[in-house]
């Protein structure tokens, strides 16, 4: 895993109804981008060192940004589709 300031640290919470927590990344110790890195969490507003785990991945901006488009694309077909059948006779 490597990553630049900037990039979003995305840790997915398995098993759990909560979504996925996200982390802005501050700092990578490393010339080469590998972590540890210090983050500040979006949920929180708190900062830490992380040493991510299988469960993380990073993301960089656009590539987030992308994601959270499709998400909402997605919510909204399945509002449609739910309004369209309550509206069908």
């Amino acid at each position: 895993m490597h990553a630049k300031p900037g990039d979003w640290l995305i840790v997915e919470i398995a098993g759990t109804d909560n979504a996925a927590r996200r982390a802005r990344i501050l700092e990578v110790s490393s010339p080469d981008g590998a972590p540890p890195f210090r983050v500040q969490w979006l949920d929180t507003d708190r900062e830490g060192l992380v040493f991510p785990g299988p469960d993380a991945h990073v993301m960089t901006q656009d590539e987030l940004a992308a994601l959270d488009t499709r998400m909402v694309e997605r919510v909204d077909a399945v509002q449609r589709h739910i309004t369209q059948r309550r509206a069908a006779p």
